[in-house]
C-alpha cells in the first residue's frame, strides 16, 4: 500500500478581475507519494506557480480538496495553513531570499522561531550546525551572503527549508540564477536529499534538462494536466551552451 502525502481531487482556481473571471486552475487530480521526486513544469500561463502556491498552503483553491499528510488542509483558515507551512513544507527560492546582514548559522536557525520546536538554544544551534555541514558549508557558518557565491547562498537556504525537518521540499526555478557546474552540484545535493534522507522533493522548473533530474514529471498546460511522466535510466548530462537535452521520459499508463 502507498503512503500518498499529497492529494489533490478536483483542484480549481479562479481569479476576478473586474468583471473578469480567470480560471487559472481547471480540475486537477493527483496523488503524490512520500518520497517522490517530482518536476512541475509548464510554459508560462500553464498555472504551475498557482499550483505551487496551493500546494506551499500560500493560497487555497476556489473548489476541490487538497490532503496534505492526512490533513484537509484546503478550507484551513490563513493561521493554521501558516502553521502548516512552519511544520510540514520547506521553501527553496530562485533568488535565495537571504537577509543581507545575517550569517549562514543565523538564517538557518531562523525559522525554528516561529515554530512551536521546544528546542533548547544549544540545540537549535546544533542542529543548524549539521545541516550546514551537511550542504557543504562547515566552513561558511559566519559568513554574510555578500561573503557567499551564488551556490553557496542556495546551500544556505536549502539548509533552512529543512531546519523544521519537514517531509515536503518545494524548489521554484532554484538553479535560475547559477552557472551550469553550480546547477549541477544543486540538482545533485536535491538527489541525495530525497534518496539518503527521504524528504519529498517538488521542483518547479521550465528547464527540461533540471525537469529530467526528477523521477516524475507533472506538465502543465492551461491550467490541466497534460501529461505525468515518469524518467527511464539515469538523470540528463547538463547541456552547456544551450544544447538541447533529451527526452528521458515515458508516458505513465
Amino acid at each position: 500500500m502507498t503512503d500518498v502525502l499529497v492529494k489533490l481531487k478536483d483542484i480549481r482556481r479562479t481569479f476576478r478581475m473586474g468583471e473578469i473571471s480567470v480560471h487559472v486552475l481547471r480540475g486537477i487530480s493527483l496523488e503524490i507519494e512520500r518520497g517522490a521526486y517530482i518536476a512541475l513544469t509548464g510554459s508560462s500561463g500553464s498555472g504551475k506557480t498557482t499550483l505551487m502556491n496551493l500546494l506551499g498552503c500560500l493560497d487555497r483553491p476556489t473548489s476541490g480538496e487538497y490532503w496534505l499528510d492526512g490533513l484537509e488542509v484546503s478550507r484551513m483558515s490563513s493561521d493554521a495553513r501558516a502553521m502548516i507551512r512552519n511544520k510540514k513544507i520547506g521553501f527553496v527560492f530562485q533568488n535565495f531570499n537571504l537577509l543581507p546582514r545575517t550569517t549562514a548559522l543565523e538564517q538557518v536557525m531562523m525559522p525554528l522561531a516561529y515554530t512551536a520546536t521546544g528546542l533548547s538554544e544549544r540545540n537549535a544551534k546544533k542542529r543548524a550546525v549539521e545541516l550546514l555541514k551537511m550542504v557543504g558549508l562547515g566552513e561558511r557558518m559566519d559568513h554574510r551572503p555578500s561573503q557567499l557565491s551564488g551556490g553557496q547562498q542556495q546551500r544556505v537556504a536549502i539548509a533552512r527549508a529543512l531546519i523544521n525537518q519537514p517531509p515536503i521540499l518545494f524548489a521554484d526555478e532554484p538553479t535560475g540564477n547559477l552557472d551550469s557546474r553550480t546547477t549541477a552540484e544543486i540538482l545533485e545535493m536535491f538527489d541525495r536529499l530525497n534518496r539518503t534522507e527521504g524528504i519529498t522533493i517538488i521542483l518547479v522548473t521550465h528547464d527540461p534538462t533540471v525537469a529530467g533530474h526528477a523521477r516524475r514529471n507533472i506538465r502543465l498546460r492551461d491550467g490541466m494536466v497534460e501529461s505525468d511522466t515518469i524518467r527511464e535510466g539515469p538523470p540528463p548530462t547538463l547541456p552547456s551552451h544551450g544544447e538541447p537535452a533529451p527526452d528521458p521520459e515515458r508516458q505513465v499508463a
